[in-house]
């Protein structure tokens, strides 16, 4: 799906858009970080806490949306997030689950979204169109991704104990920062900012951005939880809970971004 994202003729427009999308994905993220700090010494966040309020599902879960909201042409600037979070998340997010400086660059360089942002990227600058065979299968592989991300989700929440996961006070506390007081903190500060208008599509850009700073916390902290020894039954409930309740938050938000 991402490479065929960037399946677009190069031109000035695209790549202004491009670059904005991804100054927007730095200063979200920058913000969510400095907020989830200052928050966490009065509130006391734990690690898993923490990643689950800085990092969102933006790859599985966005780009589907994207698609069905946006159409085909948005994608590629819902790249740019996916791009500066998988960096983040495998540095940052890592040495706040361990406790301490650690992260394995490998992980990033050969994380899949990373190896099809960076393919993409360099086949859109170079204005390279992928050959009739090779662009169809791309193209037919990226109308898969919706719905087996969709499959994916459902099974994450059929293997829960949903009564025991929602019975933590806590977890709904957490959850209610993801997906409203976050979301809300950079949307404000996207909307007022002028930056968009460096774009003629700014506004739609910015609007990528939100969308991805609005969704449930990343899938992928429950893993790493699991591999680092700490609660990951907490990470899946304030996953499994987030995803739950996004879609009453999610519309709500983009509402009032497009108010």
């Amino acid at each position: 799906m991402i490479i065929a994202a960037f399946q677009k003729e190069f031109n000035e427009e695209v790549r202004n858009g491009l670059f904005l999308a991804f100054g927007g994905a730095i200063l979200a993220h920058i913000i969510l970080i400095v907020v989830t700090e200052i928050l966490s010494f009065v509130l006391h966040f734990d690690a898993i806490e923490k990643v689950s309020l800085i990092y969102s599902n933006s790859a599985n879960l966005i780009i589907p949306i994207v698609t069905s909201i946006m159409g085909d042409d948005w994608v590629i600037y819902s790249s740019a997030y996916i791009f500066i979070q998988l960096i983040l998340l495998w540095t940052h997010g890592i040495s706040v689950i361990c406790g301490k400086h650690n992260f394995d660059i490998k992980k990033i360089i050969l994380n899949i979204n990373m190896i099809a942002i960076v393919i993409g990227l360099v086949l859109f600058f170079l204005n390279f169109r992928l050959p009739g065979p090779l662009g169809d299968a791309n193209n037919s592989i990226a109308v898969m991704v919706g719905p087996i991300s969709m499959i994916i989700t459902g099974m994450l929440i059929g293997g829960m104990d949903l009564k025991k996961a929602f019975a933590k006070k806590r977890v709904w506390f957490i959850v209610i920062f993801r997906l409203i007081l976050l979301p809300v903190i950079v949307l404000l500060i996207l909307k007022y900012l002028p930056l968009y208008k460096l774009s003629k599509d700014g506004r739609n850009i910015f609007l990528i951005t939100n969308i991805a700073t609005m969704a449930p916390s990343a899938s992928v902290i429950t893993q790493l939880a699991q591999i680092y020894e700490k609660d990951a039954d907490y990470a899946s409930s304030i996953n499994v809970l987030s995803i739950l309740l996004c879609i009453i938050t999610m519309p709500i938000l983009v509402y009032i971004y497009q108010f």
